[in-house]
Parts: structure tokens; sequence; C-alpha cells
């Protein structure tokens, strides 16, 4: 479990540097696929899942 942590983390860091810096290239893009594949497979994904079905939810709700 140490290595996908690890890889999670550093996938991360770099997609907040490739946002940050503005140039999102097909490079970037890839870094940020990567990252999202390797989150849905640790004990987080659960909880991100179950956050952005509550703001879905929540967001359909609204009414202008």
């Amino acid at each position: 479990m140490v290595i996908p942590i690890s890889a999670v983390l550093l996938l991360l860091i770099l997609a907040v540097i490739f946002v940050r810096n503005g140039a999102l290239k097909v490079s970037h893009a890839l870094v940020c696929v990567l990252l999202g594949f390797f989150l849905a497979g640790t004990s987080m994904a659960p909880t991100i899942h179950s956050g952005l079905t509550t703001t879905a939810d929540l967001v359909s709700s609204l009414r202008p």
C-alpha cells in the first residue's frame, strides 16, 4: 500500500503544479488521469465518491 499512496501524492503534487502554471498540455492531462486512476484504488475512493454525489445532488436541487 505504500507505493500507490506515494504515487498518488506525487501525481497530486504534479497536478497542482500544472493547474497553477495555467498551461495544461496532453502530458499534464495524462498525469491528471493517472492521479484519478490511482485515487480510485485507495481507501479515499468511497469518501471522494460520496462527496461528489452529495455535491451533485445539492447542485441539482437548486432552482434558478
